[in-house]
């Protein structure tokens, strides 16, 4: 069997990820594998797609191999996806699968994202495997990499996949009118990143009346417009300062023209079930900050264009990026049904969380999100200095053995219900005990009136 491995890290030969297909083509001698270095390599295949495309045409089975960055794939990925939709002609048919590495922070979001390109191109999907960055150089990480590719082969074998393609709609997003306000401006601004290309008439509408009912200032930046020579090459460069490695001065723009606004909004067409490549190599470029939150209390907030119901995988990721920042999410204004009112109601949003400095307690995305870096970064502490220092600072080294007094309050408690005399004696206490704190709480409320 003819196996292509889809290599989408810009680290090329070097990507850790690569190593598990490498090692299966050391395993599996009866099968011959191929490595496209389409992350590396992205400039030349803009140029030129050809000899991938004749690459693919040979393929029986294709592996998308690649790290996770910032939920996804990187933005390298994405650009190639897109340069090889125009030819899905050639990609119908044929068998997928996905390899990844990460620390397993929201690579199930990263999963979908392939998948559901892959679908759009009529390819039929075997599955996917998420691998921890070491797990290749350990016995179990190895058996779990063989077992995978065992479970593939059969699957293409038997002709077992998944192939229901996404509901294909006509999609005729509806316009805003814009109005003027006498809206008197405060103080302090908000920043709009938006990715806005010529043919967006419908983005640039909601962008405009946003501007027109925001109360504060509103600042466009449009990233068409902005220098970024490249995408992430997850290089660890800027780990020790956060000083990126590129020239064109990002880690800068970022940290001067969009963290020092009173709110970021996000701005963006949907294309191939994400943000679009340029927004992604944005997003992905924003490493320069590694893992530190450096925005949190920054009130966000989303427009879209493009059919966002559609869309589960990206609204989760909108909600998650929220999350895990520490930002209070004001609202995903979309052109899907009534841009007008969404629009309006994302400005009034943005206008009373700025205000108020509205934040919000995390759920399951941001509370799991958070602990996954918080460990990863006390074990990288020699190397993720800048983070290390952040964390610190910001005690966000929240361990639970630290928790000594609790811990030995649950031993207690534990050894008094393990006795069923003392239980049965005990009745309600344990409830009345779990809450006498909280009521301690009301009862200081009643106090102050």
């Amino acid at each position: 069997m003819n196996i292509l491995v889809i290599n989408g890290s810009p680290k090329g030969q070097y990507s850790i990820t690569l190593q598990s297909s490498l090692y299966l083509q050391e395993l599996y001698k009866e099968h011959s594998f191929f490595v496209l270095d389409v992350g590396q390599k992205i400039r030349k295949y803009e140029k030129d797609i050809t000899s991938a495309l004749d690459e693919i045409k040979k393929a029986d089975m294709i592996i998308f191999s690649y790290p996770v960055y910032t939920f996804i794939a990187p933005s390298q990925l994405h650009r190639f996806i897109e340069l090889i939709k125009p030819h899905a002609q050639l990609l119908k048919d044929k068998y997928c699968a996905q390899i990844t590495t990460s620390k397993h922070f929201y690579d199930v979001t990263a999963h979908r994202y392939i998948k559901d390109n892959c679908l759009d191109m009529g390819m039929r999907y075997l599955g996917g495997l998420s691998q921890d960055m070491e797990d290749l150089i350990k016995e179990k990480g190895q058996k779990e990499l063989t077992a995978f590719f065992d479970l593939i082969c059969w699957k293409k074998q038997n002709a077992i996949f998944e192939d229901i393609p996404n509901v294909e709609e006509s999609f005729t997003p509806k316009l805003c009118t814009l109005k003027n306000t006498d809206n008197t401006k405060k103080p302090g601004d908000i920043v709009i990143v938006a990715d806005i290309k010529e043919d967006d008439v419908s983005l640039s509408k909601m962008v405009d009346r946003f501007i027109e009912s925001c109360v504060y200032p509103v600042r466009v930046i449009n990233i068409r417009e902005q220098r970024i020579d490249g995408g992430c090459l997850g290089c660890f460069g800027c780990a020790a300062d956060g000083k990126c490695i590129y020239k064109d001065n990002f880690d800068e723009f970022l940290r001067t023209k969009i963290q020092t606004a009173q709110a970021i909004i996000y701005a963006y067409s949907i294309s191939d079930h994400s943000m679009g490549a340029r927004f992604k190599m944005y997003d992905d470029r924003q490493f320069c900050n590694g893992h530190r939150t450096v925005t949190m209390g920054q009130p966000v907030g989303y427009i879209v264009s493009g059919a966002l119901s559609k869309e589960e995988n990206l609204r989760t990721i909108m909600n998650a990026r929220a999350q895990v920042g520490g930002n209070y999410l004001s609202g995903i204004a979309s052109d899907e049904i009534d841009p007008e009112r969404t629009v309006d109601e994302l400005a009034k949003t943005v206008y009373y969380a700025v205000s108020n400095k509205l934040t919000q307690p995390s759920n399951f995305y941001g509370v799991g999100g958070m602990k996954i870096f918080r460990d990863l970064i006390y074990v990288m502490r020699g190397m993720m200095k800048a983070d290390h220092k952040f964390y610190k600072a910001h005690g966000q080294y929240d361990f639970p053995q630290k928790q000594v007094g609790t811990i030995i309050k649950m031993h207690l408690v534990g050894l008094l219900i393990s006795s069923k005399k003392i239980k049965s004696k005990m009745g309600n206490m344990m409830n009345e005990g779990m809450i006498a704190p909280y009521k301690k709480v009301i009862e200081e409320v009643k106090k102050r009136d």
